[in-house]
């Protein structure tokens, strides 16, 4: 019985752990912003050249 207790104990422990980690993410803003991360990669953060496009395609060699 005095098992119980200590497992009870300690995932009461546990649960306000997570509950602290929880609230501590709200108060610092991790939950403000949940759509750009999903749309960010839809959109390209560099524009390539179309130099660097030709150059890319023109060191390609089939060696046979």
């Amino acid at each position: 019985m005095s098992a119980l207790f200590i497992m009870i104990g300690a995932s009461l422990i546990i649960a306000i752990g997570f509950l602290a980690a929880f609230l501590w993410a709200v108060r610092k803003g991790q939950y403000e912003d949940d759509y750009s991360p999903a749309v960010r990669i839809l959109f390209d953060s560099e524009l390539t050249s179309s130099k660097e496009s030709k150059k890319e395609s023109t060191n390609t060699t089939d060696d046979k």
